[in-house]
């Protein structure tokens, strides 16, 4: 089990004691020793039998207090000292990030009140400790909690299949939480073999649906792929062709595509290492090699300018002293293997001749 370690002042007094925390309302647990104070469940709340003395209703004072957190438990138990004996309330457990601000991982089953409570004792605390965003990740079983977290001020951030992230940005000034991803990354593969034929597909669905276009094998880059790994697959899924993947000839971007979301599309080159095709009925009507001229050569692409430039591009590299980038396989600050897309027939040209000194 490991440990955190909290430090409170007197300055956390009046913002658990205050409105926004009431002993009848609440489910904030204090457990005490002595008979004549209530001893409450986890989950249990605040009854008629609460002392009815304001000055019992929290202690007077605090001393230093320790969190115990499990990687199982949602609820972490604070000690506090009052004058005539040991009370711990339960917050909710929380990990620092590097930003000044906490993320709450919940795991358990919980109801809704108790939630509720638990959310305004923590931010009552993270606010006292100076954090700034506080990120709770729901995940989809615990969808009965949404309601309370929007109701104490925390928004959308974003949501995958298994989960909900929320976030809320604790100090009255300028919201720094990042945005959620604003990208879409996709490939195109531009596959010449020995031939000067060029691998192409129609699709069966989508905007080149029964248009008789002849296109580039294309697709969505997958949540932590590489774009050079993508680009093999892709090809592999579409026509069955084994590929080795040489670098990005071009790139663009565009904006609001896709649920409003920008776009990054990479053209690359890739080596053939098998010719016979097999085409995926899935997504593909049909596939085959066709002269590179010929499919530059097509009505459509001709009258787009963007779909002609790429052909020229392609033409290029083929034809002429045109260099890409090149993946180099690298490690980023924090130890991440990660790929550097560069031009490196030139960069090997001037490490070579010391130029770059």
């Amino acid at each position: 089990m490991s440990m955190q370690r909290f430090r409170a002042t007197r300055k956390l007094l009046p913002h658990l004691s205050a409105n926004k925390i009431s002993p009848v309302s609440s489910s904030l647990v204090l457990h005490h020793p002595y008979p004549k104070r209530p001893c409450l469940g986890t989950h249990a709340l605040y009854s008629s039998s609460w002392p009815k003395d304001p000055k019992d209703k929290l202690p007077s004072w605090i001393q230093d207090m320790s969190v115990s957190t499990s990687s199982s438990s949602s609820v972490a138990k604070q000690a506090i000292m009052p004058e005539n004996g040991v009370e711990q309330i339960e917050l909710l457990s929380a990990v620092e990030d590097l930003h000044g601000g906490v993320v709450v991982d919940l795991k358990e089953s919980m109801d809704s009140e108790v939630f509720s409570s638990l959310l305004r004792a923590s931010m009552s605390q993270w606010k006292q400790k100076g954090k700034k965003g506080v990120w709770i990740k729901l995940p989809i079983k615990l969808s009965n909690l949404v309601d309370a977290a929007v109701k104490e001020g925390f928004r959308y951030h974003h949501a995958e299949p298994d989960y909900l992230m929320l976030v809320r940005w604790i100090p009255e000034t300028i919201d720094t939480l990042p945005a959620n991803a604003s990208h879409r990354v996709g490939i195109g593969a531009y596959v010449m073999n020995s031939e000067r034929k060029i691998l192409v597909v129609q699709e069966i669905s989508g905007r080149f649906k029964d248009t008789g276009v002849w296109k580039l094998p294309t697709g969505v880059v997958n949540e932590g792929e590489d774009i050079c790994a993508a680009a093999v697959r892709e090809v592999k899924e579409e026509t069955g062709i084994e590929t080795e993947f040489v670098e990005i000839l071009a790139f663009r971007q565009s904006h609001k595509s896709f649920f409003q979301k920008s776009d990054l599309f990479f053209v690359c080159m890739l080596k053939p290492h098998s010719s016979d095709i097999e085409t995926q009925n899935l997504e593909i009507a049909a596939a085959q090699w066709m002269p590179v001229e010929e499919y530059a050569a097509q009505p459509f692409i001709r009258q787009n300018k963007m779909f002609d430039y790429v052909a020229e591009i392609c033409l290029a590299k083929s034809d002429k002293d045109y260099a890409g980038f090149s993946p180099m396989r690298t490690t980023t600050s924090s130890g991440k293997r990660s790929y550097l897309y560069h031009n490196k027939r030139d960069m090997d040209k001037i490490q070579a001749t010391g130029d770059h000194q």
